[in-house]
């Protein structure tokens, strides 16, 4: 499997993603965008294509973030939605699917920062590759925003604050809202990126302060994440 991250920003890292795929033997490629490297030109050498967050939205322009090509990244997206290629979206990266499939992004009802439960619909408890879940499952979050939605995309997962947290667009393309990737060290570099979080969290219902996001232990979703992507690998391989 050649596994392919768009990162772009060294605070938004792939976290338990790239844990998985090292775990694995996968082998692994970036575009690191925040450092000017460049987006594959084809999905040829791509089995799954994981695109993450960043403080960015799709309608961000070049002049605003020189770094940041959204119509680069969707055009890439579209490459391999069209040859059945994996995709998993992250945040921004969710956003950049549902904008791919021709959905716009939408603002989120409430900024979500911290560690709360997801709870997955009737259709996410019927998905194969979530359904591991359980009901209910707590999940990072790190937004402002939500994926679009097609005609035929189905949500999987929703939370208090955001009604899209979890969608299947095909059966190998998923977007993630939700961040089930951060650890203690991710989550670190996402704090010093934030100003004055600790305020922030007293502000909006669904933002933790630094300390509480800081001392939560991060394994059983990234262990939950860990046999979704194995099981939309084998789906991918299934094809």
């Amino acid at each position: 499997m050649n596994i392919h991250f768009i990162q772009h920003e060294i605070f938004e890292a792939p976290g338990a993603y790239l844990n998985w795929a090292k775990e694995r033997n996968y082998q692994i490629s970036f575009s690191k965008v925040y450092e000017n490297e460049p987006l594959p030109d084809s999905a040829d050498l791509i089995d799954l294509l994981i695109v993450m967050g960043g403080p960015q939205s799709p309608n961000t322009t070049l002049e605003e973030c020189p770094h940041f090509n959204a119509a680069a990244e969707i055009n890439l997206i579209q490459k391999c939605i069209s040859v059945r290629k994996a995709v998993v979206g992250v945040c921004l990266g969710s956003q950049l699917i549902g904008e791919a499939f021709g959905a716009k992004v939408n603002q989120s009802p409430e900024k979500e920062i911290g560690v709360f439960p997801i709870t997955l619909t009737k259709l996410g408890t019927e998905d194969e590759k979530i359904n591991h879940f359980g009901t209910s499952l707590n999940v990072g979050h790190w937004h402002n925003d939500m994926p679009g939605l097609t005609p035929e995309s189905k949500v999987l997962a929703f939370s208090e604050g955001c009604p899209v947290q979890i969608v299947s667009y095909s059966n190998v393309v998923y977007g993630f809202q939700c961040h089930m990737e951060l650890s203690t060290e991710v989550v670190s570099l996402l704090i010093e990126s934030e100003d004055n979080l600790a305020a922030a969290s007293k502000k909006h219902k669904f933002v933790q302060n630094p300390e509480t996001i800081l001392a939560y232990d991060y394994s059983e979703m990234n262990a939950k994440l860990f046999e979704f992507l194995d099981k939309l690998t084998a789906a991918y391989k299934a094809q």
